[in-house]
């Protein structure tokens, strides 16, 4: 955050370098970094036109007043040429600050929508001064004087000035390939020493983090950049596996490869990538509950934007918390047994077992896994699986007695003579009381995805939930007439924001 509270928190609580003031807690962090031999990067941040009401009551600001289209009732105005000349030197300031603290270099975020972005494109960017432009290269102006003040300010001693553009806009009319392409010499003569190469703004009608979008699907930005510039260029999005982000770089197609999600999900998974432990990693699924909760606050009117909680990944349950939970050795360990080898059953032994607990996993099924094997098989669901891997190789390095085809009574479980039980069987399904529900041409979507019944040539679903819509995305696929009955005026409503439209679109 470079200029609170005009440049605003947009989504949630920020890290702030636009006072003095900040320079400790921001050393301490940096600190604490350096202190496990990793640098570290501070990325620079005006949310410009991306800032709901619920942050400020300042209007947010943009090249133009143009709102944009993710929050078109919050329309910015147009910065004045001295506020854009006061902005340069604001940044620079930021930067300067950041390193008096000790970090290794900053990034200027220039894409996604935030503010830098909006004066790099022709569909935000309709200014008449010297800061707007018909060409890619005036456009860029704002940008280039924020890296030339920022170099004159710490651009010495091995600092490093990264840039993080949308190479595409992904929207109609708006930033181009050979936008960029035109553009990134020139941030290299300002300055710029590394890019970090993303992909679309928010508001493009495409997607570009959920599942359904494939791996690596955005490292053509990175090529593109490096056929124009000689400094390192970084792919990003959609790159979860130590072995894709291995065959980028040696293929040439990037130079570094940047992940944030899949550091969330293992926060260890360079040191185990490093060490040859793939198996050992928990690989991000791009469920994407953890941007869900950040958008959300950012599109519903009247959500509390400060939030104090840390943030959610549907994976890592310590995120957020690591300092102030650690796990730590059971001081009297017990014999555990775990009935269920689902994902709930398998993470209680999981961590049990990291505990020093000796732990016992009875599962009914001839395979471990539980409704995650379910789950990994409609269309774009195939992450799943990594984490079921995960899980089932959890077991064996953490010597989890896991007894299969195993069959649970009262009696079995005291003949175990266990000091604790854990439950982990999972839900039952709620079938309406309809006429005809037992009929043989009705299944659950259980039976449906794991093949233990099929269906015919029409199919109806009850319930247009997410596992509704995925069985219907999954019998569409193979062919089959569906049609979703659903008691709510809309489909998918369980779905997280980044999610539900994208499934929506696909049913249709």
């Amino acid at each position: 955050n470079v200029d609170y509270p005009e440049s605003g928190m947009g989504i949630n609580a920020t890290l702030s370098a636009d006072h003095d003031a900040y320079i400790p807690g921001l050393k301490k962090l940096v600190d604490a970094i350096h202190n496990h031999g990793t640098k570290a990067i501070m990325q620079l941040l005006h949310t410009g036109p991306l800032r709901s009401e619920g942050i400020s009551s300042v209007q947010p600001v943009a090249a133009s007043a143009i709102p944009s289209r993710l929050l078109p009732k919050t329309p910015p105005r147009e910065l004045t040429t001295q506020e854009v000349e006061d902005l340069i030197e604001k940044h620079a300031q930021a930067a300067r600050r950041i390193q008096q603290a000790g970090f290794d270099g900053v990034e200027i975020g220039a894409g996604q929508g935030y503010l830098v972005s909006t004066f790099l494109s022709p569909l935000t960017n309709k200014r008449t001064d010297r800061f707007g432009g018909d060409t890619p290269e005036a456009r860029a102006t704002f940008l280039l004087e924020i890296i030339r003040r920022i170099k004159q300010k710490v651009g010495r001693n091995g600092f490093i000035i990264g840039c993080k553009p949308s190479v595409e806009q992904g929207v109609p009319g708006g930033i181009t390939l050979e936008d960029s392409k035109r553009t990134a010499p020139l941030l290299v003569e300002a300055g710029v020493n590394m890019f970090n190469a993303w992909a679309w703004w928010h508001e493009a009608p495409g997607h570009t983090t959920i599942s359904a979008v494939p791996r690596g699907a955005f490292v053509y930005l990175a090529e593109a950049l490096k056929e124009v510039v000689s400094v390192p260029v970084g792919a990003v999005c959609r790159i979860n596996d130590p072995r894709l982000a291995a065959r980028i770089i040696a293929e040439r197609r990037a130079d570094l490869v940047i992940m944030g999600r899949a550091l969330l999900a293992d926060p260890y998974l360079p040191k185990k990538a490093a060490e040859g432990d793939l198996d050992d990693i928990r690989m991000c699924i791009a469920c994407n509950t953890c941007l869900d909760e950040e958008f959300s606050a950012l599109l519903t009117a009247g959500v509390e934007r400060h939030n104090p909680n840390p943030p959610v990944c549907s994976l890592n349950a310590e995120i957020g918390m690591e300092g102030e939970q650690k796990m730590k050795p059971a001081e009297a360990p017990k014999k555990v047994l775990v009935v269920g080898g689902g994902p709930a059953g398998m993470e209680v032994a999981r961590v049990a077992s990291l505990r020093g607990h000796k732990v016992t996993l009875w599962e009914s099924k001839d395979r471990l896994g539980g409704s995650l094997i379910p789950s990994a098989v409609p269309p774009h669901k195939e992450e799943i699986d990594g984490l079921l891997n995960y899980l089932t190789y959890q077991m064996k390095k953490l010597n989890v007695k896991v007894e299969l085809n195993k069959g649970t009574t009262p009696e079995a479980v005291l003949k175990e003579e266990a000091d604790e039980v854990v439950i982990a069987i999972g839900a039952s399904h709620i079938i309406p009381k309809i006429p005809g529900v037992e009929g043989e041409n009705v299944s659950t979507a259980i039976e449906l995805l794991t093949g233990r019944k099929g269906v015919g040539e029409k199919v109806v679903i009850i319930g247009g939930g997410m596992g509704g819509c995925e069985t219907a995305e999954f019998l569409a696929s193979k062919g089959k007439k569906v049609t979703i009955v659903e008691i709510l005026s809309r489909i998918a409503r369980d779905l997280g924001v980044t999610n539900r439209g994208a499934m929506r679109e696909r049913i249709k």
